[in-house]
């Protein structure tokens, strides 16, 4: 295909790959019309080509995959463009739609093709942003997911550019007529079950009939949405430093900002921490249900995997299994000398004699044992104290969250508990001599 200076979508990819005139460059390639056309302008210019890498993903959905497998290696083999093609398999059924299987798994497979600094391109249009837009509608998204796709953002090491945004897919398809490109159609483009389909199909079509312009204006809202996002981004990183703490976000200072700044605040931080953002109606109830829940109660709210929980003025996040209360029902003989491994990911334990340990050496015939809970009504000495507590009122002394109590190794002298350790050693199992046992947990 041969291309003029003055060809809108060349001086696009001109316009979008200046910022990077050494990166390795990555194409998705699904062999569908967008891409095919994608992949022959960048092959036309030697210095793209130079660093071009085709990625084409195998879904397995199709009876025709294997043949658009083929159609790929072909058209990259006669321009000249190595090709990388991945399976991945997908599960139906599993809660999630195929819809978003199969893009999380595409760009999973694409980011593990990206050199660091390297470039992934995608020739999504003006139509896909328009469907990104109304799918976004449609779920009820703020202005971060009404920013719908950015025209370029970084992905994995590198950077993902969609330089296309501004184009109608009729302009990509007369572009692609007039070069004589060849494509592969996918089937399941027509089945309007799928939401997006049935946009294109249905919805789309009518609104463009009404307002020819809507691609534009579309994309316009689109644009000043994802500029409102960094702002608000940018606000909550700095609210974020004044109110994160070691362990979590200090309520106090939440509870300064208003509920809108605090609803932002609290979203940029789960997003940092890597986690799912609850919907509306759960960020509320984090703050009236965790955060202001009354001072004597243990307030939690488990979402997606993810359970936030309050401690000591402190809103803390947690996977969902180290937020739930777990006690563990558990004890093995301990060896000193020898690593046991704990129950539960809870790590290795080393037990040995060392000069200035703090645990007294077991008498002769005396065993070791690690258990994680003590008999009910055991009263604790800790070294220091003229009296014994309960192991519970022992723990909110020392300041444990609820979720970790229970979960802290507790080492036993025959069935007498003698030390929970990181916390405290009973008095009676206090080592008076310069040898005495000390432990490492966890050891790795």
């Amino acid at each position: 295909m041969t291309t003029t200076s003055d060809d809108p979508l060349h001086q696009a990819l001109c316009q979008a790959l200046g910022a990077y005139p050494d990166a390795p460059l990555r194409l998705a390639l699904s062999g569908g019309l967008d891409s095919a056309l994608l992949l022959t302008l960048l092959a036309a210019e030697p210095e793209w080509r130079r660093r071009l890498v085709a990625v084409h993903v195998h879904h397995g959905l199709s009876p025709h995959a294997d043949g658009w497998v083929a159609f790929c290696q072909a058209r990259c083999d006669a321009l000249g463009v190595p090709l990388v093609t991945e399976r991945v398999r997908l599960v139906p059924g599993n809660g999630e739609s195929l819809e978003a299987q199969a893009r999380e798994a595409r760009y999973e497979v694409l980011k593990t093709h990206l050199p660091a600094g390297g470039v992934l391109l995608t020739a999504h249009h003006g139509d896909d942003q328009l469907e990104t837009l109304l799918l976004a509608l449609k779920r009820g998204s703020g202005v971060r997911g009404l920013g719908a796709m950015r025209a370029g953002q970084p992905f994995g090491n590198g950077a993902h550019l969609r330089p296309w945004l501004p184009f109608s897919r009729q302009q990509l398809v007369a572009a692609a007529q007039r070069a004589g490109i060849a494509w592969v159609d996918d089937e399941s483009n027509g089945d309007d079950r799928f939401d997006r389909n049935f946009l294109r199909l249905h919805l789309i079509p009518l609104l463009r009939e009404r307002w020819p312009a809507i691609l534009q204006t579309a994309g316009r809202s689109a644009e000043l949405c994802a500029e409102s996002s960094v702002l608000l981004d940018e606000v909550a990183a700095e609210d974020l430093q004044r109110t994160l703490c070691q362990e979590g976000v200090v309520i106090a200072t939440l509870a300064e900002l208003s509920p809108a700044r605090r609803h932002n605040l609290l979203r940029y931080w789960l997003r940092q921490c890597g986690a799912v953002v609850p919907s509306r109606e759960q960020l509320q109830r984090i703050w009236h249900e965790v955060a202001c829940a009354r001072e004597d109660a243990n307030p939690a709210l488990h979402w997606e995997g993810w359970s936030c929980r309050r401690h000591a003025g402190v809103l803390h996040l947690l996977r969902r299994s180290a937020g739930e209360v777990q006690r563990i029902s558990w004890q093995e003989a301990l060896t000193p000398g020898q690593p046991l491994t704990l129950p539960e990911g809870l790590g290795r334990l080393l037990v040995q004699a060392s000069q200035g340990g703090p645990l007294r050496l077991p008498w002769e015939g005396e065993s070791l044992s690690v258990r994680f809970d003590v008999p009910p009504g055991c009263q604790l000495h800790p070294v220091g104290r003229s009296g014994g507590r309960r192991l519970k009122k022992l723990w909110q002394e020392f300041g444990i969250p609820s979720w970790q109590r229970g979960r802290i190794p507790i080492l036993y002298y025959g069935e007498t508990p003698a030390a929970v350790l990181g916390l405290f050693i009973c008095r009676e199992f206090a080592c008076e001599a310069d040898t005495g046992l000390a432990w490492q947990w966890p050891l790795d």
